[in-house]
């Protein structure tokens, strides 16, 4: 398989989607979302195939049937996610890599899928207490909500060493200039520095 898989992890207020966005700025990397499944109707102006695939829930229960799935989860009842592996097909295609932005666990099951064909990147917060700062910033979350976000962050953190790659996002421009090396290096694309 020439195209690459990369995964990337974190709890939530890591700051991976931003280090994921710094990622998909250069062209030359060819990376591409990979546009995950899920049983929920669109909201707002989201849009089937760019946004999610929105799949009824038998339809999606049809899909796990059939072993369609990289990694689902039943977040709550008949409510699923999941990764397709259509989605690697489908970008593999354009001759882009793939981009997974999945949960520690999905994550995990991805890396075990493609093996060598994949970089699994876990984005660490610097402490606990950054982190509980970071979400309170965000004023997204009631005081509960984020106690829960915390408790979370502490399960997923344990999985930390299972990924290939640890980067702790303490100083944003260090963790991009990390992130795009490490990624460079794995897909063997010279840096616009050379």
């Amino acid at each position: 398989m020439d195209t690459k898989v990369l995964i990337f992890s974190a709890p939530s207020g890591s700051g991976k989607t931003t280090l994921v966005r710094h990622l998909l700025a250069f062209d030359e990397l060819k990376l591409e979302f990979s546009v995950s499944a899920c049983s929920r109707a669109p909201r707002g102006e989201e849009m089937h195939g760019k946004d999610y695939y929105f799949l009824s829930v038998e339809d999606f229960k049809q899909k796990i049937e059939n072993d369609d799935f990289l990694e689902w989860e039943e977040v709550y009842k008949d409510n699923f996610y999941g990764s397709l592996k259509s989605e690697v097909s489908r970008i593999a295609d354009k001759g882009n890599n793939a981009v997974f932005d999945v949960d520690v666990i999905g994550g995990l099951n991805i890396k075990k899928f493609y093996g060598n064909s994949a970089l699994s990147v876990f984005i660490m917060p610097p402490s606990v207490e950054e982190l509980e700062k970071r979400l309170k910033n965000r004023s997204t979350d009631d005081e509960s909500a984020i106690k829960t976000r915390i408790e979370k962050a502490k399960f997923e953190m344990q999985f930390a060493q299972e990924f290939d790659v640890i980067i702790i996002n303490d100083k944003l421009e260090k963790a991009k200039s990390e992130v795009e090396k490490i990624v460079r290096d794995f897909l063997g694309a010279r840096s616009n520095n050379f």
